[in-house]
């Protein structure tokens, strides 16, 4: 392999003669090789639109040449449209506040900048990856907003997911709107329940998530850029901060503005766990929802068997026929993991000191992965599996018709005691309680069958 030497101030170094990135970046490579996993593409995005943003609020305060910011911001645009993304090679897990990851950036556009320019990499009397490309930066007031920037784009993918799915439920609610069922409660009888009261509740919860996640990008939102080292803003224009969330509000397409407060920016968390949190709630309630689906569909001959799932695969190896819940258990194991990634941000949320958390890189990979795979997850939960459901509503009924619950709405009629003795025989001798209260003599016919209409008795009413 060709190679040209750099020097830091720790040495010089061989670096691949066609490299983008540079010395520090060689390094991080030789530091740091421990999962193979490089950070996730849209945090590359967030990053490079940082740089290409600096590059025009530097260039039109006058302290950045315009020629030097035209090729970084050309060099920055050609990443955004997909080139040279193989010269992003830092580990995920590298040092804590992320220098490793900025310095690979600061690098590649400089070199990338310096080509454009005529000069050969290496050649950072053009355009030099700290003095230029990192001009008024720092990784800690950088990597946070990247942070941020890359939360936004993902949560702006995920929320039509979510949507999409709340939707899917809405229709089912109404497909299944009369097919009266048992309902259970403690997983034993309960007053009955239409299967698509089941569903209009779970779209509902579905909702609240949706905004509750939704809501998390007001303070993503607010940017502590220009807070550079420790938050007092040491080495930029007073114009600088201001104006670079205009210029990130342009070239990102969100709506960004400066925080109040930048030594909070630099030192909290709290937008991520905010968000993450957020994200954790929706996969608790979600893992609720699939496993009730799971447990509808259970089946077919010795489960609840209220439900059937589209079949998307044969189910075992061994037993013919068979077919399992798989897109139902895909979505488990996917929430699953959204909860573990959201413990890993808690713990890296918790661990910064004084100005500066330093576990942020781990911190952003959990956080873009829970979203990048609940969004795909999501999305073929919905499409492969809710979206075909179908009831079978004489099963439904004959559960409904065969619980002892219905006796409840006797209670004002003859009491709860008395209806406890219905419901107690019922059970005991296997009969219906239609047939135990007729066997008693209770009430006329036509007035039981007015009373335990099973309609009825999934709406208000005595």
């Amino acid at each position: 392999m060709k190679t040209r030497v750099e020097k830091d101030s720790l040495g010089e170094i061989q670096i691949p003669l066609e490299a983008y990135y540079g010395v520090q970046t060689q390094r991080a490579v030789k530091n740091f090789p421990v999962s193979g996993w490089k950070a996730h593409p849209v945090m590359v995005d967030s990053y490079v639109y940082i740089k290409k943003a600096a590059a025009i609020t530097n260039a039109e305060i006058g302290l950045l040449d315009k020629k030097v910011a035209g090729a970084i911001i050309k060099a920055a645009d050609e990443v955004l449209g997909g080139k040279h993304r193989d010269h992003f090679v830092v580990d995920v897990y590298q040092a804590g506040a992320g220098t490793s990851h900025n310095m690979n950036t600061n690098e590649v556009l400089a070199n990338r900048g310096i080509e454009l320019l005529g000069g050969t990499k290496g050649n950072y009397t053009l355009i030099n990856p700290n003095d230029h490309v990192n001009m008024a930066q720092s990784t800690n007031d950088t990597f946070p907003t990247a942070m941020r920037l890359a939360s936004l784009i993902m949560v702006k993918r995920l929320l039509p997911a979510i949507k999409h799915f709340q939707a899917t439920l809405l229709k089912k609610s109404k497909q299944f709107s009369k097919v009266v069922k048992s309902g259970r409660t403690h997983l034993q009888d309960a007053s009955p329940i239409t299967l698509g009261q089941e569903f209009e509740g779970y779209a509902e919860i579905v909702s609240k998530h949706y905004e509750l996640i939704s809501s998390t990008q007001k303070h993503l939102a607010e940017l502590g850029i220009g807070g550079t080292a420790v938050g007092t803003g040491l080495n930029t224009h007073i114009k600088y901060r201001s104006l670079m969330a205009k210029n990130l509000s342009k070239v990102t397409g969100l709506k960004l503005k400066p925080t109040r407060n930048y030594f909070e920016a630099m030192q909290s968390m709290l937008p991520f766990m905010e968000l993450s949190s957020a994200i954790n709630n929706f996969a608790v309630d979600m893992t609720k929802i699939t496993n009730d689906l799971r447990l509808l569909a259970s089946g077919p001959t010795t489960g609840f068997a209220e439900i059937i799932m589209p079949a998307v695969q044969p189910g075992s190896s061994i037993m013919p026929g068979k077919v399992n819940p798989s897109m139902a258990e895909m979505m488990n194991q996917v929430l699953f993991q959204v909860m573990g990634n959201n413990h890993t941000v808690m713990m890296c949320s918790q661990a910064g000191q004084l100005e500066l958390n330093v576990m942020m890189p781990v911190m952003i990979f959990n956080i873009v992965w829970m979203i990048e795979i609940l969004k795909n997850a999501l999305s073929l939960f919905d499409d492969k599996c809710v979206a075909g459901l179908v009831a079978d509503e004489k099963k439904c009924r004959d559960y409904a018709e065969k619980s002892i619950s219905i006796v409840t709405a006797l209670n004002p009629i003859i009491g709860y005691a008395k209806a406890a003795e219905i419901a107690k025989e019922a059970v005991k001798t296997h009969r219906s309680i239609m047939d135990v209260i007729r066997s008693k003599n209770i009430m006329p016919e036509k007035e039981l069958n007015k009373v335990l209409d099973l309609v009825k008795l999934t709406k208000p009413g005595l």
